[in-house]
């Protein structure tokens, strides 16, 4: 019997990264990113995890939602393909849950999908472990444990699962942010359950690593950095870049992007056009942190950041700063780049340095 693959892609998943809004979990906040002139970025990257499916196109039959959620992307890669349901139109999460309950009563072998942390919500809320899934990254958060590296790597994977003859699965945590947290200035993560996802750990991202780290050398490299701080700088999410800034006497972005020139805010919470207006021919410094148990530069949680706005910065001209636990703490040890940008991910691999002390780097191979 041919194996059935679910395919379901959250259209709007992705939107508010590069506009700087930290997610578009609801139909207002899809609708607001669009204004600031996002563009979709979900059909693109499952298109680029459907190339890696080709191989087994002939004995692969998709089942997928409707237009937008599904169909359209799979049937531009030629795949037979089956829809659930007719054009939902605006699309929500309870066409997402819709899709997969459906999926799950024609008996998919696994559900690939497109979307972040909340599509994963969504997913399990209708059919908790029944179903194996698999994510392709397109969110803007992505703590869960269930999505692949990379659109490459969800498409490897899911057609060595689809082929193998005895394939493996594991329990994987469901995380998203933790709202309560984040109102008192902490990135921490909340778990919302389990999904069942192929195992393979090579291809599938840890659950992001709860940060704070009171390590005494952290404290003293993010002195430093203050001190040595001169020109325009831009910094990136998290409490690291925070506790920078608070040594600045500025008041910083926990997940924004903000820009310093001369010790004050020129730019506070900027999104891709704006960053890309400030930069506009400026020498430009660029301190970015790392994720917690995934080991993301770029990628997760920054698309702002954008292929354009980091190579108009240049890469010699980039930092890496983390607490040596956090770092020392990666498995496998290593750091990954997700930038949407095939190209910039392959200049961005080789070793590059990790400062985690005022005279103290670790040499970390960067992966995509």
């Amino acid at each position: 019997m041919n194996p059935r693959l679910g395919l379901i892609v959250n259209p709007v998943s992705g939107l508010g990264g590069r506009v700087g809004l930290k997610g578009t979990d609801g139909a207002d906040f899809a609708r607001h990113a669009l204004q600031l002139g996002a563009q979709a970025v979900a059909p693109a990257r499952t298109g680029r995890a459907l190339v890696r499916l080709e191989r087994c196109r002939g004995g692969l039959s998709i089942i997928a939602g409707a237009t937008a959620m599904g169909a359209d992307v799979a049937q531009a890669h030629s795949f037979k393909t089956e829809i659930v349901y007719r054009d939902p139109g605006e699309t929500t999460a309870e066409h997402t849950r819709a899709a997969a309950i459906e999926m799950e009563r024609q008996n998919v072998a696994l559900i690939l999908y497109a979307g972040g942390d909340g599509t994963t919500r969504d997913i399990i809320d209708a059919i908790g472990t029944r179903v194996p899934i698999l994510g392709v990254p397109t969110g803007v958060k992505m703590h869960s444990g269930v999505f692949a590296t990379s659109p490459e790597a969800a498409g490897d994977l899911a057609a060595a699962y689809l082929t193998a003859r005895a394939p493996r699965l594991r329990e994987a945590d469901v995380l998203d942010v933790d709202e309560d947290a984040l109102r008192l200035g902490r990135v921490s993560s909340r778990l919302y359950g389990v999904a069942h996802v192929p195992d393979d750990r090579s291809r599938i991202q840890n659950p992001k690593a709860s940060s704070g780290s009171a390590d005494a050398a952290l404290d003293a490299l993010c002195r430093t950095i203050a001190n040595d701080h001169c020109g325009l700088v831009l910094f990136g999410p998290g409490t690291t870049t925070l506790k920078i800034l608070s040594y600045l006497g500025l008041e910083g972005t926990l997940l924004g992007i903000d820009a310093v020139e001369d010790r004050s805010v020129v730019g506070r919470d900027l999104n891709e056009a704006q960053l890309l207006d400030l930069l506009d021919g400026r020498p430009t410094r660029l301190i970015v942190g790392i994720v917690g148990g995934q080991g993301f530069v770029f990628g997760r949680g920054n698309q702002q950041l954008s292929p354009e706005v980091i190579r108009r910065v240049g890469l010699d001209n980039i930092e890496i700063v983390a607490a040596l636990d956090k770092a020392l703490a990666l498995n496998p040890p290593k750091l990954r780049v997700d930038t949407g940008d095939t190209e910039l991910d392959r200049t961005l691999k080789g070793y590059r340095r990790v400062r985690v002390a005022p005279n103290r780097y670790l040499l970390f191979d960067v992966s995509t």
